[in-house]
């Protein structure tokens, strides 16, 4: 955009006062707005320069002039635009100066904002497509300097639209989380933004894959991108993939603190002093309640249960976590019990997991720790938690609260299924052997017997049979199993070995947390 160009725009009513022909074809680079008496450390080459004139007065007026003018000339501004609002027109001391040091100079009127001015100078310039770059020079500079100061998406973002009259954008992760958005943007609740990114809607900010996992990464989305030309898009995006990385990268060094404190909470008898001095430098809080999450993908590929961990808690609200990897390779977080964390980390859990479908991602939660003495108990509840989530959904994603722990169903799909399976073996014994038809037809007595609260009637009438035969195979039950059905221990052991004998065993509802997806 050159300087005639602005000059020739009848919407902003500019009157060109003083200026030679040569100067009105130069390029703008951007805009600045200024009332300083002295501007030229704060102008750049190429600018058009707006001044309300505040800093002119009748007193001087003319060396006033003469130093703000050559400042500009110093600074190599292409134009300014002198606003009429406050002394009702631009004064000749000015117009003088301006023609001594070959500045042009245009009027303002009262009536027109200078942020007129600027939007019309920005979206020019992000309409040439034909450029280099989609976004101004003086954009990509403070927007790379934002990056190299450790600024957040949410500062980059507001820089980054700034200048773009009623644009709103937002930064959506792909479980439908808001990292940014520009100040004024409505709320976007998770689902609704996981639906607008299947869609096709939004531009996915690329980074490098082993820095951040497919859990986190980042689409820059705008719900009225037409008056944004792409390429600036584009650019905006690449210049957020810096800043996710730049986070990333300060990330990593953090796991390391939290894995740390993952040794410490594993290892028996470990000091409460290197434990609390463990949970200062994640930037924990010294004082509980915490909870413990823990994940696992059963993927070899590193990070991606880190990785969907830390979006997880994410979505738990804005407070301090600490995510890091056990000695044994699972996921752990620590997250300050604030306004049921957990509870909202198990509430997009399945937002989280649909980010990779093809991976089946299990979580457990352990119950409320009240201090640091407490965080190695709420590790093995959450521990034993996430054994059950695989148990119960080894082939689909599940987070289980050990809370849900409140029956033998439910408690038993914690155990590993190797003693699972023998205990199961060692308990029925000839009532497994699936060759023999008597013994599948006992086996069913027994499950329907022990669902029934040991009723021979109500047994009789669920299977059909006079009450004499139930009778006879519950003999036979207990001649093989070496059981009395007659004793409460000996109808539990039989009733646990019969949840035991296969992961489908714990289909029933009862069976699942009530935080699982299953539900």
């Amino acid at each position: 955009m050159h300087v005639d160009h602005l000059l020739k725009d009848e919407s902003l009513g500019l009157r060109l006062l003083w200026a030679e022909e040569p100067q009105l074809t130069r390029e703008i680079s951007g805009v600045t707005a200024t009332d300083l008496e002295d501007p030229a450390r704060f102008v750049r080459p190429g600018e058009v320069v707006l001044s309300g004139l505040v800093w002119w007065t009748a007193e001087g007026g003319r060396d006033k002039a003469e130093r703000f003018v050559a400042a500009l000339r110093t600074a190599g501004a292409a134009v300014l635009l002198a606003g009429e609002e406050t002394h009702g027109s631009v004064p000749d001391d000015l117009i003088e100066a301006c023609a001594r040091h070959g500045v042009p100079l245009a009027a303002v009127p009262a009536h027109i904002m200078f942020r007129a001015i600027t939007d019309t100078v920005y979206f020019q310039q992000w309409g040439e497509l034909n450029r280099l770059h989609a976004l101004p020079e003086n954009v990509r500079v403070r927007l790379s300097r934002l990056v190299a100061q450790d600024a957040g998406p949410d500062v980059v973002v507001a820089s980054a639209f700034a200048h773009v009259d009623r644009a709103t954008a937002y930064v959506f992760t792909p479980a439908g989380r808001t990292v940014a958005a520009t100040e004024g943007a409505q709320s976007v609740p998770a689902r609704e933004a996981v639906a607008l990114l299947a869609d096709g809607a939004g531009i996915t900010v690329s980074v490098d894959s082993d820095a951040v996992s497919p859990y986190e990464r980042w689409h820059l989305y705008l719900p009225e991108p037409g008056g944004t030309p792409p390429r600036m898009l584009h650019e905006i995006a690449a210049i957020l993939a810096r800043c996710q990385e730049s986070r990333a990268r300060r990330r990593a060094a953090e796991h390391q603190e939290a894995d740390e404190l993952g040794a410490l909470l594993l290892a028996p008898g470990a000091e409460a002093a290197a434990v609390e001095g463990a949970l200062r430098n994640c930037g924990l809080p010294a004082e509980g309640p915490y909870r413990v999450i823990v994940a696992e993908t059963g993927s070899q590929r590193a990070g991606l249960a880190e990785g969907a961990l830390t979006e997880a808690v994410a979505h738990a609200g804005p407070g301090r976590a600490s995510v890091g990897r056990l000695p044994d390779g699972t996921a752990f977080a620590v997250v300050p019990e604030t306004e049921d964390a957990a509870g909202r980390c198990a509430e997009f859990w399945p937002l989280v997991a649909g980010c990779e479908p093809s991976v089946p991602l299990h979580g457990g939660i352990g119950s409320p720790a009240a201090g640091p003495q407490d965080l190695n108990g709420a590790l093995s509840e959450a521990r034993y938690a996430l054994a059950s989530a695989r148990t119960t959904a080894p082939d689909s994603s599940s987070v289980v609260d050990s809370s849900s722990f409140t029956g033998l169903d439910t408690l038993l799909t914690g155990i590993p299924a190797e003693v699972r399976t023998a205990y199961s073996r060692t308990v029925l014994g000839p009532l497994l052997d699936t060759r023999n038809a008597s013994a599948a037809a006992l086996l069913k007595t027994l499950e329907t017997f022990l669902a029934h609260d040991g009723s021979w009637a109500r047994t009789a009438e669920v299977l059909h049979l006079h009450v004499n035969t139930v009778h006879y195979r519950i003999q036979r039950i207990e001649h093989f199993t070496g059981r009395d059905l007659s004793r409460l221990y000996d109808r539990l052991d039989l009733r646990a070995a019969l949840l035991c004998r296969t992961p489908s065993a714990t289909s029933d509802p009862r069976a699942r947390s009530s935080t699982s997806p299953a539900r």
